[in-house]
């Protein structure tokens, strides 16, 4: 828990009148004064001091009574934080350092990332998801970690994703209750375009989108996924390294992995069609505005034609300033507001007669009959052991014959028979793993016995 961790007055200064100025501080020490090593009291007060310089008393005081000696005030703020849980104080050398409690770092760390507004490059994402996977399928045995830091990573990207709407939402609401055009304006380029619509929407929108790979991502999850030697090589490597207690927990730990890569980057596209819609309506309202800004005066036309009768009429010539001129008018052509064109009849082509090449069709169904004949089945392996078991109870890996490259097929499969197809053959049949080994021609191996269980 967060609370359980934290020291109980950490927030205290965030919710204080000052907070404001405290945040402020909290922040600029952590980008600038203490890093990864500890920093000297000394030099911690100074820096302090020097930023409270900066700032007016009523934010710096709040409701607490500071002197107005800056010697003092530094210390009482230093205490501040010390008190509250910010700041450890401890020695090295009978020299007295200061550096941020851990908890509080971590924290401090995600408000110095919400300060920033930092978006996240969805290219880097997506190929962080790609990598891990590769590198965990290349390597199961080794790199099953990799996987495990895929998964974290794409949830992450599609938190981001959420959080991209809904921050885009957020601007609009502000955008539409700001009653001051010029505030109005700013808002949308500063708030929305530079924060989200140049660094966010538009990369995927560009002609190198980074979801480029997505399809990559897609297609290596899901064939690890429906690899069962893949998984179980993975789910050793978990306890290999100690992650999980047995084998049946670790591959449904790698299938649940799998799975969530699998639908983080199979349903992006709800989450992009509603930023989509947000992008739309935020600048479909800002063209309105700027359309009626741009329109013509309506009635200045009938002021500019009485201020020339008033002009005509006087007896004496009124003072003319020397920047008037008749040969300027203030009406002319371009303030005349132009008709909106017609839009141009779209022409109709009729689509192409396609002619259908039996080749082309002959080589679809020569490619779906070799993934029929390569691809191991619960079927086509159920069928493969029944007609070699008949009435018996049992059948050894070396007393099967094989017949041909089907056979070969199911054959090199049998061992996992337990394991393989999420193990839904495991009630049926039993594997017993044999010392000797097996070589019929086809394959060298270790011996096998598959068993048919009671009752199946």
């Amino acid at each position: 828990m967060l609370f359980a961790q934290l020291p109980d007055e950490l927030f205290k200064p965030l919710a204080s009148p000052s907070r404001g100025f405290n945040a402020a501080l909290l922040l600029h020490l952590h980008r600038r004064v203490l890093g990864a090593e500890p920093v000297r009291k000394a030099e911690l007060l100074a820096e302090i001091g020097d930023f409270a310089a900066g700032w007016s008393d009523p934010e710096i005081l709040g409701d607490e009574p500071i002197s107005a000696d800056p010697a003092e005030r530094r210390n009482a703020l230093y205490r501040r934080l010390l008190e509250t849980g910010w700041l450890i104080e401890r020695r090295e050398r009978y020299v007295p350092v200061v550096e941020f409690d851990p908890e509080a770092r971590l924290l401090l760390e995600e408000l110095s990332r919400l300060e920033r507004g930092e978006t996240r490059s969805y290219g880097g994402a997506v190929l962080e998801v790609l990598g891990g996977l590769e590198s965990a399928v290349s390597d199961p045995g080794s790199r099953s970690e990799a996987l495990s830091n895929a998964a974290r990573a794409s949830a992450a990207f599609l938190a981001h994703v959420r959080g991209l709407a809904a921050g885009m939402r957020k601007v609009e609401e502000r955008i539409l209750r700001e009653p001051d055009r010029a505030k109005t304006f700013r808002l949308f380029f500063e708030d929305f375009v530079e924060r989200h619509l140049i660094s966010d929407y538009r990369t995927l929108h560009t002609r190198f989108n980074p979801f480029r790979f997505r399809a990559s991502v897609v297609r290596e999850a899901g064939r690890a996924l429906r690899d069962a030697l893949t998984v179980r090589a993975l789910a050793e490597g978990l306890i290999r390294e100690g992650r999980s207690p047995d084998l049946d927990t670790a591959q449904r730990a790698v299938r649940a992995d799998l799975a969530q890569i699998l639908s983080v980057f199979e349903g992006l596209d709800n989450h992009l069609d509603a930023v989509d819609a947000v992008v739309a309506r935020l600048e479909r309202r800002i063209g309105a505005a700027l359309h009626t800004m741009d329109r013509p005066d309506p009635t200045g036309i009938e002021r500019t034609a009485a201020m020339l009768r008033a002009v005509g009429a006087a007896e004496v010539a009124p003072d003319v300033p020397p920047m008037v001129s008749l040969l300027r008018p203030p009406i002319g052509q371009g303030h005349l507001q132009t008709p909106r064109a017609r839009r141009s009849a779209i022409d109709v082509e009729p689509l192409p007669d396609v002619d259908y090449d039996p080749a082309v069709d002959a080589f679809a169904a020569a490619k779906a009959e070799f993934r029929r004949r390569t691809t191991v089945t619960p079927e086509t392996m159920t069928a493969f052991v029944e007609a070699r078991l008949g009435k018996a109870v049992s059948l050894r890996g070396s007393q099967i014959r094989i017949e041909g490259v089907d056979d070969f097929v199911v054959f090199q499969r049998l061992r996992e028979i337990d394991v393989l197809f999420d193990a839904r053959l495991r009630d049926r049949y039993a594997v017993v793993r044999l010392p000797e080994r097996l070589a019929n021609g086809w394959l060298d191996c270790p011996d096998f016995v598959v068993e048919r269980r009671a009752g199946a």
